[in-house]
C-alpha cells in the first residue's frame, strides 16, 4: 500500500496504514490524513435557511418529523441522507450538504433528518421512545414517505449505527455509506462522557457563552478551533425560546442513557459485515474517544474495500465542514451513482 503522508501526529493506524491524498484506491482500503486547515477569518454571515427547505413526514405513531431537503428532488446523482448523533439535529450537516447540493460535476438532493425529540421535529411525551429502534422506524418512514431509496447515508456517531441497522432491515435503502466517527465497537469512554453531559449542560445566556462552555467540555479533542468556530456549534447546540437559550433536543432522552450499560456497551459485527457489498467511507476524529484505532484496525482487516479519512486534531465526531473532507466525501458519493436513474 503506498504511502503519502501529509500531516502530522498519529492517526490512529499503524506504520504503513496511513495514507495522504494521493489517487483514490479501489483495489484495496485507502485511508486519507487530513492536516488542520489554517486558520482563517469568520466566515461572513449568511441565511442558511434559503438553501434549504423544510418537509415534515408522519412517524409510525404519528409524530411529526422534521427533514431539510437541500437540492433538486429528483436529478440523475444519487440522493444522500444525513443521520445525526444523539444530542445533535440535521443542523449539524448544513455545509455538507449544501455543498453537495450545489456541487457542479454532480449535483444531488440531500436530505438531513431530525429524530423524534430534536430540533424542528416533535418531542416524544415517552422518553422510552428515544431509542434506537425507534429511530430506525422513524428513519425508514422518512425514506419511504419522500421515496427515497437507494441512497448514500452519512451517519455521525448514532447515526451510523442507524445506518449500520440499515443495512440488516432495509438493505436496498443504501447505494453507500459514510460512518462519520463510529463503528462496530463503541469506546466505553466516550458514550461515558457524553452521559455526563447529555440534558445536564450549563443554560448559557449567549451564544457566545454557549461557544465557550463546549470549549471547556470539548477543547481537549478540538485544540484548532477558533471562536467563531465555537460560537457556530453553539448556535447549533442551542436554540432561541422565550427569551433564553434552552438544548435543541428533548433532555429527557438522558434517561435512555442513564439506564444503558455503558460499560459493555453491545458490538454491532453482524451489522457491520451486512455492509459488505455496500460502498463504505469511514471518517474518524484524530483524537476520538468513541471509535478507538483497534476498532478502525479491525474493520480494515474485515473489509477489503474501505475508504478511510482520519481528520487531524478533532475528535468526536468530526465536524463535516473542512472544504478537502468535503471534497472527499463527494468524491465518494459520485462513486456510489452507478445505477442511478438518467436525467431527463
Amino acid at each position: 500500500m503506498r504511502r503519502n503522508d501529509i500531516a502530522d501526529g498519529p492517526s490512529g493506524l499503524p506504520e504503513g496504514q496511513r495514507m495522504g491524498w494521493g489517487p483514490r484506491e479501489h483495489a484495496g482500503a485507502s485511508v486519507a490524513t487530513l492536516a488542520p486547515p489554517a486558520p482563517v477569518a469568520p466566515p461572513a454571515p449568511r441565511g442558511p435557511t434559503e438553501e434549504f427547505s423544510s418537509v415534515f413526514v408522519a412517524a409510525p405513531d404519528g409524530l411529526r418529523l422534521h427533514v431539510r431537503r437541500y437540492g433538486s428532488p429528483a436529478p440523475s446523482a444519487r440522493p444522500v441522507v444525513c443521520l445525526p448523533g444523539l444530542t445533535r439535529t440535521a443542523a449539524d450537516f448544513h455545509d455538507l450538504a449544501a455543498a453537495l447540493a450545489a456541487d457542479p460535476a454532480a449535483p444531488r438532493p440531500v436530505l438531513a433528518v431530525d429524530y423524534r425529540g430534536h430540533g424542528r421535529s416533535q418531542y416524544d411525551r415517552h422518553s422510552g421512545n428515544y431509542r434506537l429502534s425507534v429511530f430506525l422506524a422513524d428513519v425508514v418512514a422518512v425514506l419511504t414517505a419522500l421515496e427515497i431509496a437507494p441512497a448514500v447515508f452519512v451517519g455521525t456517531s448514532q447515526g451510523g449505527l442507524i445506518a449500520m441497522l440499515l443495512a440488516v432491515e432495509q438493505p436496498t435503502a443504501l447505494a453507500g455509506v459514510v460512518l462519520n466517527d463510529i463503528g462496530p465497537v463503541i469506546d466505553p469512554r466516550g458514550l461515558l462522557r457524553i452521559r455526563s453531559h447529555a440534558g445536564q449542560l450549563p443554560v448559557p445566556r449567549s451564544f457566545a457563552e454557549g461557544g465557550e462552555v463546549l470549549r471547556w467540555l470539548m477543547g481537549a479533542q478540538f485544540p484548532r478551533l477558533a471562536s467563531h468556530d465555537w460560537i457556530a456549534l453553539a448556535r447549533r447546540t442551542w436554540r432561541e425560546h422565550g427569551g433564553r437559550l434552552v438544548p435543541d433536543y428533548d433532555v429527557k432522552l438522558a434517561r435512555t442513557l442513564r439506564r444503558a450499560n455503558l460499560e459493555r456497551p453491545p458490538t454491532l459485527w453482524p451489522e457491520f459485515d451486512a455492509l459488505a457489498r455496500v460502498p463504505l467511507m469511514l471518517v474518524r476524529g484524530a483524537n476520538s474517544d468513541m471509535l478507538a484505532s483497534t476498532t478502525l484496525q479491525a474493520m480494515l482487516e474485515r473489509r477489503a474495500q474501505l475508504d478511510v479519512a482520519v481528520v487531524a486534531d478533532q475528535g468526536h465526531a468530526p465536524l463535516l465542514a473542512e472544504a478537502r473532507l468535503i471534497r472527499h466525501i463527494a468524491a465518494f458519493t459520485a462513486s456510489c451513482d452507478a445505477g442511478a436513474p438518467a436525467a431527463g
